[in-house]
């Protein structure tokens, strides 16, 4: 995860330090998965962290929510995009997604 806006110490570290710390092995493989999503190849990144954030919404991780809009803002994502990409999530997965995102987003927006 990226470096958050509001300084955030919970969402600043990492949420799989323990991982990180008792497999790295495990850890390794985790990271070169993400590194393949998130590589600069192809879509834009903005675009990436828009889904990855529609993703977490639909799966209620508001902490998530809010560190990936952040970071797809940061990435070149406007406050506009970030809530068409929520329209797009409520369509697919529900109401409840927009309640998760909602918690995540408010002082972000």
């Amino acid at each position: 995860m990226g470096k958050n806006l509001k300084g955030d110490d919970k969402l600043s570290e990492n949420p799989l330090q323990v991982i990180m710390d008792k497999d790295p092995e495990f850890f390794k493989l985790l990271e070169s998965t993400r590194g393949l999503a998130f590589s600069e190849d192809g879509m834009p990144m903005k675009y990436k962290l828009l889904i990855a954030m529609s993703l977490d919404a639909a799966n209620g991780a508001v902490d998530g929510v809010k560190v990936l809009a952040i970071q797809a803002m940061q990435a070149g994502a406007t406050k506009e995009e970030v809530l068409e990409a929520l329209r797009i999530t409520q369509y697919i997965f529900g109401v409840g997604s927009v309640y998760t995102a909602a918690r995540a987003l408010n002082d972000v927006l």
